[in-house]
């Protein structure tokens, strides 16, 4: 049997960690990047239809991360996280493609 696999992109070493532990628990393979770049790399050669993207990375933003992904994968579900918020990045967010 095939299990599902999440990619959870984040530049937090412990956030990585912990989504990793939390849905390896929940019976699913999770991979992970610390950059945008190593998401992009990651989805060239797998097929991952869920994903956990951090806002406020260094060098591409999650939003423009988002924006790519949906250009080549538009069923994905594509799920925003960050620890810093606003109303205004809500909109933002549903523009780039987050579901």
């Amino acid at each position: 049997m095939q299990k599902n696999t999440i990619l959870v992109v984040d530049d937090e070493v412990s956030i990585l960690t912990l989504m990793k532990q939390a849905f390896s628990r929940a019976g699913y393979e999770v991979r992970t990047a610390d950059s945008a770049k190593a998401a992009l790399e990651i989805l060239e050669d797998e097929k991952i239809h869920v994903m956990f993207l951090d806002l406020n990375m260094p060098e591409m933003n999650g939003l423009e991360l988002c924006r790519r992904i949906r250009k080549d994968m538009p069923m994905a579900i594509i799920i925003a996280m960050t620890g810093h918020a606003s109303l205004f990045e809500l909109a933002d967010c549903r523009e780039a493609g987050f579901d």
